[in-house]
């Protein structure tokens, strides 16, 4: 059987399953299973897609955000690139039995990755300029089918609402005309897409759709933007589901959910007044990035990224250039560092959770961070720079970020679930897909097959082939 993957990224289950006009969506909730997902930490595209593929956690991969520490030195993460999976993915399984996939958008996917079949490069492009299929030539058919591609939009100095809007609508129109162009004409067994333009939608409309966000004003103009774009997800799906046919797995899904910012806390302000991080000389008046401090490494002790889900580095003796911490007492600074950032508490009700990679990953590969902070449930951003104060920086808001559990709809002919299912896991998902497929499940895979032991229903043919489709038309529209 094929696999289908379409990736909703930050598809949030208050609004892909409560939205009655969402036609195409509900209908593949009734043929099969759906429910939340249990994410990974940290959340957001990047690690969580292919976490989702490889079926291992951030840490068993040495993927630990957006960006990542190069080694253990100074220098600042760098963005990910396509990272050396330890084990097979989805498509290196298909592989495997000598059958093709088309990966499209998956992150981090520059330069895109060489896979039997197809690889379309992520939001990570560097630019339009940029080289971003596998093979190269691919990409020449793209730009004469719809014309300048774009893998995301691109920021104005000044951005009005207006432009933004009206570019990932364009963006999302030109990749889901590649997507069904791919469907066609390509050769495939398995499918992977991920919509980059619902995380970027509820990013910069989330306060004017949510009365609950600090900055909402009622009576936006633009309060129906994110309702509209699910609603032309759930139309270029529908347009989808025409193309594949009875003996397909499709998945819809999310790695992660998107919540409302309701502040910010800037962890190098508060290592800065707690004496771990010190500068050579003071910071610009004002607010400074991180970047452009003078740090004095030979007396900091910790410093920090941002995102939502912000990592700490220590400054260890015997790993980093100039530690300062002693290798024997790493253990104990750890444990207080972690107790001093969960006893922090601010009138808004802040809590603060503290992770330690090692107790929460299998394994710990390439240079993690010495510990992961998880701000307000989900709720708060870390912010780098300094020059505020550590835990009230609303000036550094956007609408939302990615927290929460994502969601997931199965639909398989042969698949035994049905109706809402609990207690899915984003890692469980690349065995299930194998499983309903036909496919070993390598052992390198850390979830479970959620239909593992279950007898699946039997392979369609004739009037239940006819059956499936219609069914899966009928949401369309069309019967």
């Amino acid at each position: 059987m094929k696999i289908c993957i379409l990736g909703l990224d930050g598809g949030t289950s208050q609004l892909m399953f409560s939205d009655e006009r969402l036609a195409n969506i509900r209908r593949l909730m009734e043929l099969g299973a759906y429910g939340q997902l249990q994410g990974v930490l940290p959340p957001g595209a990047v690690p969580g897609w292919t976490c989702l593929a490889a079926s291992q956690d951030p840490g068993s991969l040495g993927l630990y955000g957006l960006r990542n520490r190069p080694h253990f030195s100074y220098s600042p993460p760098v963005t990910a690139t396509p990272p050396a999976i330890h084990g097979a993915a989805l498509w290196d399984q298909v592989a495997a039995a000598n059958r093709k996939s088309i990966v499209f958008a998956v992150a981090p996917n520059f330069p895109p990755r060489p896979v039997h079949g197809i690889s379309l490069g992520c939001f990570l492009t560097a630019d339009s300029a940029a080289d971003f299929s596998f093979p190269p030539d691919l990409q020449n058919d793209i730009r004469k089918l719809v014309g300048n591609y774009a893998t995301d939009i691109q920021h104005p100095v000044d951005p009005q609402k207006d432009e933004l809007r009206d570019q990932i609508f364009e963006m999302s129109r030109k990749q889901w005309e590649v997507v069904r162009w791919l469907l066609r004409e390509q050769e495939w067994d398995y499918f992977h897409f991920v919509d980059i333009g619902l995380d970027r939608v509820q990013r910069i409309f989330w306060e004017d759709f949510d009365p609950q966000h600090p900055r909402y004003q009622p009576g936006s103009a633009y309060r129906s933007v994110i309702p509209d774009y699910y609603l032309w997800l759930d139309q270029q799906i529908g347009s989808v589901l025409e193309l594949l046919d009875s003996e397909t797995v499709l998945l819809l899904g999310s790695t992660n959910g998107m919540q409302r910012l309701d502040g910010g806390f800037a962890i190098n302000q508060w290592l800065l007044e707690q004496g771990l991080l010190a500068l050579s000389r003071p910071p610009a008046v004002g607010i400074t990035d991180f970047d452009q401090l003078s740090v004095d490494w030979t007396r900091t002790k910790a410093w920090s990224g941002d995102g939502p889900c912000a990592p700490i580095y220590f400054n260890v003796e015997g790993r980093e250039p100039n530690g300062t911490i002693p290798a024997p007492e790493y253990e104990r600074f750890r444990n207080q560092i972690k107790a001093s950032l969960e006893s922090l508490r601010d009138g808004n009700g802040l809590r603060i959770q503290v992770f330690r990679p090692d107790e929460i990953y299998r394994q710990t590969r390439n240079y993690a961070p010495d510990l992961l902070v998880q701000l307000g449930e989900g709720r708060w951003s870390s912010v780098g720079s300094v020059g505020h104060p550590a835990l009230d920086v609303p000036d550094m808001l956007a609408g939302c970020h990615p927290c929460g559990p994502g969601v997931f709809v199965l639909s398989s002919p042969n698949c035994p679930l049905a109706g809402e299912y609990e207690g899915a896991h984003v890692l469980d998902l690349a065995p299930t897909l194998l499983d309903l497929a036909g496919y070993e499940i390598p052992s390198s895979m850390q979830g479970r097959s959620l239909v593992a032991g279950m007898e699946k229903k039997g392979g369609s043919s004739g009037s239940e082939s006819d059956q499936i489709i219609m069914d899966r038309l009928a949401g369309l529209g069309y019967v």
